[in-house]
């Protein structure tokens, strides 16, 4: 007779495995809650919206569909419309209806929105790089560039 709770095993991680899925955690609770103190002492904004800001300003127009916005920013749907609520209460984000989809919604910076991010993306800049980058050589940062480019799809698989 065999034993059946051999096949229930989990294909558990190697030693170098676990090594490097403990450095990944690490930095996933670490780096969020050093960037959002930061931003948050210097600019008086969360790293959420910071990064709503910020990916706004990087589009033609300085606008995109909510939607899309959500998978770029790591956001839920529901959480990044409460987010953009309170942007748009302080004049930082618009929000419009998308002219090719009556139920689908832009989000749009707004000028007073670019300005606050002027204001804050220096101080947030400097902050990765001490954190990040001035530990890593140039091929370092290629690799991880590419690494994490293979691992963010398997996130956005829902």
């Amino acid at each position: 007779m065999t034993d059946d709770r051999s096949a229930a095993e989990p294909r558990w991680l190697t030693s170098t495995e676990l090594d490097t899925w403990m450095n990944l955690v690490q930095v996933l609770m670490l780096l969020p809650t050093a960037l959002d103190r930061q931003l948050r002492e210097e600019a008086g904004i969360p790293h959420a919206y910071y990064q709503i800001l910020a990916t706004l300003s990087d589009e033609p127009g300085r606008a995109m569909r909510m939607t899309h916005l959500a998978r770029l920013v790591g956001s839920t749907t529901t959480r990044l419309s409460h987010a953009v609520t309170s942007l748009e209460e302080r004049g930082w984000v618009q929000r419009r209806a998308c002219p090719a989809d009556k139920r689908g919604q832009i989000a749009a910076l707004t000028d007073a929105g670019m300005d606050v991010l002027r204001t804050a993306a220096p101080g947030h800049v400097a902050k990765v790089r001490r954190r990040i980058f001035e530990h890593l050589t140039h091929d370092d940062v290629t690799l991880l560039r590419d690494i994490t480019a293979k691992i963010v799809p398997a996130l956005n698989d829902r």
